[in-house]
């Protein structure tokens, strides 16, 4: 009964025993599953967080580049100083010789007393030729280590002097070429200075070309320089529309598992693009300006296109988007950070393509064939022995005749001529364009001087008293700043300088002239 009895506690108590390691099997199994869920939680957690990170990191850069296009001409006034030949100027300055730490260090040399064994003690003193062989063992092992050190230090010292010799030759040559360099930068100013039309060209060049902009702006420009007007022509490049970011922000959507952009409106993107090419072309003008010597430059004149391809072709194609022209004392008055780019143009007369983004083109106020203007001067020398006409040359009669065909190919009909009583033309005309037609008065001066700003005063008079709604004031000259602000205020006179006078012939009558010969 007592063995059965053992044997009946012994089975429940490895009952309980099973029991409980089923329980804590279970609580663990179960902590198991919560510790799972906790992790699968956290995971899912770590997911949703990294992905709302990487939309906020791309919004981010997506403001940043809108800060950087919005800050376009206003990050020109940040930047330091004027441009000069002392920016182009480099200055040399010897870099030290720096060897790697192993050919710079000599290494430890081998000591005997390393190598010597120690002195014969006791019974060894008596066999002396056993110690002597031990020393000759050491002698040889010590010798051997030397002489492979003195082969190394003999390739370190070697190597030590041809890296220093190859430091040296380097830094020669750094230096001759710092010395070059600054001597064509001393050659160019001297030219500059003589304003040799080429060199002045190379300079305006390389100087607004270097003025920084945010990354994927074009800083490509092409410049021609009329040495008598003191004016700088410049083809700018301008970037395409895709330069603003179409999106406006990106978010992660949870149940679709994506991060989405959010599009920016159609709108923004051509109210943006428009004023970047606005600041682009008073940034221009402003580093023109900001260039030294500043007697070099009174005027200057841009082209702004775009390089892109015509949809219906596919040939490459580059619309001209904006064609301005400003005077140093015309911009000098303006203050750049409180102004509005787009109606700033608007201030300059500036011919504005009414839709830039979709690259609607603008007729530009000069040729953008600089080459043209580039040989102007040889061309003036020579006028004598070409076959082309003088405008200040002409006789009156003839001059009248070619002013109408200009304006005649240019849509005006009904001419009545009146007499001009200072060598010029005084004409009434009818624009028949439905939007900008009307009755227009046309008044044209063959000046050698600039036309002062009574011609410019006295047009709108004739203008109110013939109820004309536009009037254009032509001449083979050029203007002043007060006649250009008079035109502005007015707002429906139209100012046609000479250089512009030339394109247009060239452009609607297939007529290359010239202004005056090279005495006038």
């Amino acid at each position: 009964m007592v063995q059965e009895r053992e044997r009946q506690r012994q089975l429940n108590q490895a009952i309980k025993e099973r029991e409980r390691a089923s329980r804590e099997a279970e609580r663990a199994a179960r902590a198991e599953q919560r510790a799972q869920a906790q992790e699968a939680r956290a995971q899912r957690e770590r997911y949703l967080k990294q992905q709302q990170d990487q939309a906020a990191v791309l919004t981010r850069t997506v403001e940043e580049r809108i800060g950087e296009l919005d800050q376009v001409l206003l990050s020109a006034l940040r930047r330091p100083g004027v441009f000069s030949f002392a920016q182009l100027r480099q200055t040399y300055r010897p870099r030290p010789f720096t060897p790697p730490r192993n050919l710079a260090t000599p290494a430890a040399q081998p000591d005997w007393s390393a190598y010597a064994p120690p002195p014969p003690s006791g019974m060894s003193r008596v066999f002396k030729g056993s110690y002597q062989k031990v020393v000759d063992q050491a002698r040889a092992r010590f010798e051997h280590e030397l002489a492979q050190y003195q082969v190394r230090e003999r390739d370190r010292n070697s190597a030590l002097v041809a890296m220093q010799a190859r430091h040296r030759q380097a830094e020669e040559s750094r230096r001759q070429g710092v010395e070059q360099h600054n001597a064509q930068v001393n050659d160019l100013e001297q030219r500059v200075l003589s304003k040799q039309p080429e060199a002045v060209e190379d300079y305006f060049e390389l100087l607004v070309e270097g003025s920084p902009l945010p990354a994927e702006l074009p800083i490509d420009v092409e410049v021609a320089y009329q040495v008598d007007a003191r004016k700088l022509l410049l083809i700018r490049e301008l970037p395409n529309v895709d330069v603003i970011p179409e999106a406006r922000e990106y978010t992660y959507v949870k149940t679709r598992d994506e991060i989405t952009a959010k599009p920016r409106p159609p709108k923004e993107i051509k109210e943006r693009y428009a004023r970047l090419v606005a600041q682009l072309v008073l940034r221009t003008i402003r580093d023109v300006f900001e260039v030294r010597p500043a007697e070099l430059v009174d005027e200057v004149a841009i082209n702004a296109h775009v390089s892109t391809r015509n949809k219906a072709t596919g040939q490459p194609e580059r619309p001209c988007l904006v064609s301005v022209s400003a005077t140093r004392q015309q911009f000098e008055h303006l203050v750049l950070t409180e102004l509005d780019p787009v109606e700033c143009l608007r201030y300059f007369n500036a011919l504005v393509s009414p839709h830039p983004w979709d690259l609607e083109a603008v007729r530009p106020i000069f040729d953008p064939d600089l080459s043209k203007y580039r040989l102007v001067e040889a061309q003036d020398v020579v006028a004598g022995l070409d076959s082309r006409p003088v405008l200040l040359e002409m006789r009156p009669f003839e001059f009248e005749v070619l002013v109408k065909q200009l304006f005649e190919a240019m849509g005006m009909k009904s001419w009545v001529t009146q007499a001009s009583r200072d060598d010029g033309l005084d004409a009434i005309a009818v624009n028949e364009d439905p939007i900008m037609g009307g009755v227009c008065v046309i008044q044209a001066k063959r000046y050698k001087s600039m036309v002062e700003p009574d011609a410019v005063r006295a047009l709108a008079g004739v203008m109110d008293d013939k109820r004309a709604s536009r009037g254009v004031l032509v001449t083979t000259s050029r203007f002043g700043k007060a006649s250009h602000d008079f035109a502005a205020r007015h707002g429906r006179i139209q100012l046609i300088e000479g250089a512009h006078l030339k394109h247009l012939l060239l452009e609607y009558l297939g007529l290359d002239v010239l202004l005056g010969p090279a005495s006038a």
